[in-house]
């Protein structure tokens, strides 16, 4: 397994290279499936169709005098939305993806600031949209996906598209024929944050495709995959590994409703592949053991994996028989599962193999494309982040006596750089080395392990290194805990430093089994005292959850389902 060879992949030097010859060799079957309709049938869009947009709706924008201009781009998971993305970068300008759920405000910032000339988005923002362009000046062109006519204001994305394939017929080959510059800043993306503290990172078609090849090498994936699209496109996670990677390999990709949707998707598309996060796949595997246990099944369940693992040591796999109702809740195509954008419980990964639904993690940043690291499909670890990509090195900075440092990464997918801050780039790339923040080892196999990011990190008066997800994974791993965030505070009088956290109890289950359906009642801190004693019980003397709060809202989350520590903790 250690020695296996890597996937063969076809060199791209640009996506612009990559999407004409992925027409060339895929053409003809589906790129896409998209619901012209909610709720209704997923209607295939070929290869070729989505060149033509591509190029049509690229010849557009520049006819407008867009060409080498910055061009935002917001909304949802949608056809409109990845024809936007290449038809700015194969030959127009620069692409500014922004987070559809951020506020008016926010978003009139991020244009100010990435000094964009124009915004395409969804009818869903159109009110947002209409009351910036009434304070801002600096934007030219307002597209609407969703307009039928275009108005004072914006113009229809419809109408726009079709002008395109007009110029496009009569022989406009001012986008068709636009070189690339495969090394320049093609792409202006902000971390998440708030418009404030996110950093804006300038990636090129040379990271972008970089990754792609690289990551393609480490997993096999075919022309015969259908990726659910689950994650926010605007994302580089979801962008590159969910939407780019699946034109590079020839497969399609089907919009997702909504996350409440992720079943009936699944089954529609017959997808054989999804990305995730922790927070989705972790919800998933418990509600397949709620459903086993509410009908009795779950002790059933148990002996079959029992078995099924056995069987798996003779080379028999009997999963999908055995498994059928699980595989079949989940659309009955399910070949592989990817979590990402923070560290999934290993016992979910492990648990969904048990299954017979392979998952694997890997581990990245939008400053590097975004993947560092990724679990192999065939060689993995259900605790590591994954192993370096092939032509990216990866190293532990400062290690302490137990191998643990910041991780440091270099390789041809790492950004450009922070535009327009000079004192965060230079904080961040050093000799070429990209410092992520993140802690962790890699251990003798090659394996990188993450162990929390370094501002999280709890230090004790005796300088012992306590890393709150460590904990927080083992407190959700708990039947009545529905979230967590640990931390630690400063004993009263003292100089000492304890652990904390905040729960969210899962009044669903608590109320299910104990009959009780108030946070306030006494029962329900007991419940969970109950299951914090015994998480301590599995933990160092020092690591132990001293005090806890129960809260019922939800805590503040990216868009990535990541909660926003520092925002949590000033309030």
């Amino acid at each position: 397994m250690k020695n296996t060879p890597l996937y063969e992949v076809r060199p791209i030097n640009n996506l612009k290279e990559m999407l004409n010859s992925s027409v060339e060799l895929y053409g003809n079957k589906p790129a896409f499936l998209a619901k012209p309709k909610e709720g209704g049938e997923y209607k295939p869009i070929l290869f070729k169709e989505y060149k033509a947009d591509v190029d049509a709706f690229g010849t557009a924008l520049i006819s407008l005098g867009l060409k080498g201009k910055r061009i935002a781009l917001i909304g949802e998971n949608r056809y409109e939305w990845s024809i936007s993305y290449l038809a700015v970068l194969n030959g127009t300008g620069i692409i500014v993806p922004l987070d559809k759920e951020l506020p008016k405000n926010e978003i009139a910032n991020l244009l100010t600031r990435s000094k964009a000339n124009a915004i395409i988005f969804t009818g869903s923002k159109r009110d947002d949209i209409k009351d910036i362009a009434r304070e801002l000046n600096t934007v030219d062109f307002y597209i609407d996906m969703d307009a039928v006519e275009d108005d004072e204001t914006v113009m229809s994305f419809g109408k726009l598209l079709k002008k395109g394939h007009e110029l496009v017929k009569n022989g406009d080959r001012s986008f068709i024929d636009a070189e690339i510059d495969n090394e320049a800043m093609n792409i202006l993306l902000f971390t998440s944050g708030t418009t404030d503290t996110s950093k804006a990172v300038m990636l090129s078609h040379k990271n972008i495709c970089a990754n792609l090849m690289a990551m393609c090498q480490m997993v096999y994936i075919d022309d015969k995959d259908i990726f659910l699209s689950v994650l926010p496109i605007h994302h580089t996670y979801e962008c590159t590994c969910g939407f780019l990677c699946q034109l590079y390999r020839g497969c399609t990709v089907a919009y997702c409703e909504g996350l409440r949707h992720i079943p009936k998707n699944l089954a529609e598309s017959k997808a054989t592949m999804m990305l995730g996060v922790p927070l989705i796949f972790e919800a998933m595997y418990k509600r397949i053991w709620d459903q086993a246990s509410k009908s009795g099944l779950d002790k059933k369940l148990r002996t079959g994996i029992k078995i099924s693992n056995l069987l798996r040591k003779f080379g028999i796999d009997i999963t999908k028989k055995l498994f059928a109702q699980v595989h079949n809740s989940l659309g009955g195509h399910v070949r592989l599962f990817i979590s990402g954008a923070a560290g999934i419980d290993p016992l979910v990964s492990k648990g969904f193999r048990d299954l017979g639904i392979p998952l694997i993690q890997g581990y990245g940043l939008t400053e590097c494309a975004p993947i560092v690291a990724l679990n192999r499909d065939i060689y993995y670890k259900d605790d590591a982040a994954g192993l370096p990509l092939p032509g990216v090195e990866v190293k532990i900075d400062h290690p302490d006596a137990d191998g643990v440092g910041e991780i440091i990464a270099k390789g041809p997918n790492v950004m450009l750089g922070y535009y327009e801050d000079e004192k965060a780039t230079s904080k961040a790339l050093k000799n070429g080395w990209f410092h992520t923040g993140d802690l962790g080892y890699i251990d003798s196999d090659g394996f990188v392990h993450i162990t929390g990011r370094e501002k999280d990190v709890i230090v004790t008066k005796n300088g012992k290194n306590i890393y709150p997800e460590e904990i927080e994974t083992l407190l959700n791993r708990s039947d009545y805990i529905k979230e967590s965030l640990v931390y630690g505070k400063m004993e009263e009088g003292s100089d000492e430093v304890t652990v904390a956290a905040e729960i969210i109890p899962d009044m669903e289950k608590i109320q299910a089994e104990f009959n009780i359906s108030s946070i306030e009642d006494k029962r329900v801190r007991e419940i969970i005292q109950n299951e914090v004693k015994a998480v301590n019980k599995k933990l160092v003397t020092y690591k132990y959850v001293k005090e806890f709060q129960l809260r019922e809202k939800e805590f503040a989350k990216t868009t990535t389902k990541k909660i926003k520590r520092y925002l949590e903790r000033k309030q």
